[in-house]
């Protein structure tokens, strides 16, 4: 209370011209601001009664930046050094005094004239005074505490005062070191969050559970073909992505044809299966599935001889058990299965069920539609697409097929007998029932000057055309047939072989009364499609015209100009091929109705890339899906317990300096609400 008494029996308001002995005892705590006017705006400041402790240097520093003046440190003879401020901050040297004030949190009594002539004392005990307004009479000198005045020169300056403790004068004041300490802190946790993230999942080490393998015996009614099928251990959709790894032709015919020596049907795989060995790693013969399905050959040989079809199988069976592989299953697959297998190998191949992405993913290519398919085998044919979903399912053709996540509904039939073979067997009988009296006969779709002979057995010993057997049938007796390359009287005569009047002119319906939807979109015709046309040079997509051309081209040749037509000779095939393309001709324009428009849009293929175009790649993509997955491996370069602590300890230390540094933020606010409000005060008084 000294200290305000002492206030309180000085005047202020007194001339400033006289002199500093104006100042009352007790006052030696309180720093003196003299301001001076001078010629209009132009004012001198007399700043006194700093310690000697303090840098005044760096004190005027601060002033000419906070004031905008020149300034400078004169010897005062009874002061000693005293700060001289010259320029025009009379009103900013006002305004800072009263921001000073504001930062008290005391009550600021501002007196008017009147309260300061008369020397109201009561109004202004216990209370430090300020002016009263910069833009009306301003007082000429003024007290103010030398904490006050330095703690605002440090709040603006940081560093220029700092000796004088501001709780002194019980301020409380926001430093601006701890926030910067916690900015840096939080910016580091960052960065080693950020940092060790990166290098754990960036520099990680995938051990995949390596390939798999499967293998596949194509057992057809001609032959019997080995595939090696292998696919990344991991699978996409649950389905594998396979590739065709290996390929082997068993030597021989097919397995329908050991109906009579079933323990020999084993013994032409042999040469095959030590070539598979070598081509699979030993670590992983055990875990290699070996499957065997037969098609039409062994199905017709079942409807024939049921116990003569099983005993071959069997035979297989304990061969396949005694190797070092997983041998799974020997089987007679469905017509409509191998329909449906082919379907799958066809669109897989040609990239509809997935394609790579620029990420190198396998993901499902969108918008892509789907291809038909079209096998030709030795003994059945058949014809699979993607039906419209308006197609009803009531008929046993319709199918939903699910791949690779996908569903589909498919149109699959298989026409038993319509094989090349079979269907050759047949045309060789209904040529024997025109002639029954003759044991030489013309055969208008065998070359000019071929010749052939077969026995009876030969051609009516099949379940397909036991049914034309002449009464007198002797499977011994022989038959020679001659060729006359005849393009015309073959195509006439092959049309028998169809039964087209079933169909009773319905627009969905192939031959021999069977439903089919109308084909739409592409087709891919493989095996003896693409084997035929390949014979006529013509591959990929060509025109029914061209066919026809090449058809009738070929089949007047005579025997002897073959070879130089055919690249690969082989008596068995050649004689053939003219019967081959009429018979084409018939099932695709007169049974599938392709026309001359539709026709471009079958494609004759062999294979696409690597991989034969054939049932087995669509049965081995069936089986994966149930062939457990296995998850890759990954080696990671920060142990997993390492990376956890060390991730919660830096997230932890991250979010207490974001937490520190939200709460030094609301305490600012908060003070300069409370300024605010002392603002809109001092303003109203």
């Amino acid at each position: 209370m000294s200290t305000i008494q002492n206030l309180q029996s000085f005047d202020p308001f007194a001339d400033a011209t006289k002199g500093d002995d104006l100042l009352p005892a007790g006052t030696e705590d309180y720093i003196h601001i003299r301001i001076q006017q001078r010629n209009g705006r132009k004012t001198l400041t007399t700043v006194q009664g700093i310690a000697d402790d303090y840098d005044k240097k760096k004190l005027v520093k601060a002033f000419k930046k906070k004031f905008a003046c020149n300034g400078t440190v004169i010897e005062h003879p009874e002061y000693g050094e005293v700060i001289q401020l010259q320029g025009d901050q009379r009103k900013n040297i006002c305004q800072f005094l009263l921001e000073c004030g504001r930062d008290t949190f005391c009550k600021v009594q501002l007196l008017n004239e009147e309260q300061r002539d008369t020397g109201d004392k009561e109004m202004a005990r216990d209370t430090p005074y300020l002016s009263r307004d910069c833009q009306n009479t301003l007082p000429e000198c003024f007290h103010l505490e030398l904490p006050l005045l330095l703690h605002k020169l440090e709040g603006e300056m940081f560093t220029v005062l700092t000796r004088q403790p501001c709780e002194q004068a019980g301020l409380k004041v926001l430093s601006r070191t701890p926030a910067i300490i916690a900015l840096v802190v939080l910016f580091l946790s960052i960065v080693v969050l950020m940092a060790i993230t990166l290098i754990q999942t960036h520099q990680k080490e995938v051990l995949f559970p390596g390939p798999k393998y499967g293998i596949v015996l194509d057992a057809g009614s001609s032959r019997t073909t080995i595939y090696v099928y292998q696919w990344p251990a991991e699978k996409a959709n649950n389905t594998g992505v396979v590739s065709q790894s290996f390929k082997c032709n068993v030597k021989g015919s097919g397995i329908s044809n050991y109906a009579e020596n079933p323990q020999d049907a084993p013994k032409a795989f042999e040469d095959c299966m030590q070539k598979v060995k070598g081509h699979i790693p030993v670590s992983l013969h055990g875990s290699t599935c070996v499957y065997l399905g037969a098609t039409a050959g062994m199905r017709l040989l079942r409807l024939q001889n049921e116990t003569a079809a099983n005993e071959v199988l069997e035979s297989i069976e304990n061969y396949f058990k005694s190797q070092p592989f997983d041998f799974r299953d020997a089987q007679i697959i469905s017509g409509q299965e191998e329909g449906i297998y082919g379907w799958i190998t066809a669109n897989y191949l040609m990239g509809n069920f997935l394609e790579k992405s620029l990420w190198h993913m396998w993901v499902h290519p969108s918008g892509k539609e789907t291809t038909g398919a079209l096998d030709l085998g030795g003994a059945s044919t058949q014809i699979s697409f993607a039906a419209e979903e308006k197609v009803g399912l009531n008929t046993s053709d319709i199918m939903k097929v699910t791949l690779y996540g996908y569903e589909y509904t498919l149109y699959t039939h298989s026409f038993q007998c319509y094989g090349r073979n079979e269907a050759e067997k047949r045309f060789l009988a209904t040529l024997l029932q025109d002639y029954t009296t003759e044991t030489t006969l013309t055969n208008p779709c065998y070359p000019q000057n071929y010749i052939t002979t077969f026995t009876e057995a030969q051609v009516f010993g099949s379940l397909c055309t036991e049914d034309l057997r002449p009464e007198r049938y002797n499977p011994n007796n022989t038959i020679t047939f001659e060729g006359t390359g005849d393009p015309s009287l073959c195509r006439e005569k092959v049309a028998s072989l169809f039964n087209f009047s079933a169909c009773h002119d319905h627009e969905a319906c192939s031959f021999d009364g069977v439903y089919q939807p109308r084909v739409k979109g592409s087709f891919v015709a493989f095996a003896g499609f693409y084997y035929t046309a390949n014979a006529f040079n013509l591959s990929g997509s060509f025109s029914l015209h061209a066919f026809n051309l090449s058809t009738w081209n070929f089949c007047s040749k005579n025997w002897n100009q073959l070879p130089l037509l055919l690249p690969q000779f082989d008596e068995q095939y050649a004689r053939s091929y003219c019967f081959s393309a009429h018979y084409i001709y018939h099932l695709l324009v007169s049974g599938y109705k392709f026309t001359e428009e539709s026709w471009p849009q079958i494609h004759f293929k062999k294979e696409v890339g690597n991989s034969s175009i054939a049932w087995s790649l669509g049965y081995m993509l069936s089986l994966t899906n149930q062939i457990p997955a296995e998850s890759p491996l990954i080696r990671l370069p920060i142990k997993p317990s390492a990376f956890v602590g060390t991730l919660a300890f830096f997230a932890a230390v991250a979010l207490l300096c974001l937490t520190y540094l939200v709460y030094l933020c609301v305490l600012s606010r908060n003070q300069r609400r409370s300024q605010h409000a002392l603002d809109n005060m001092v303003d109203s008084e």
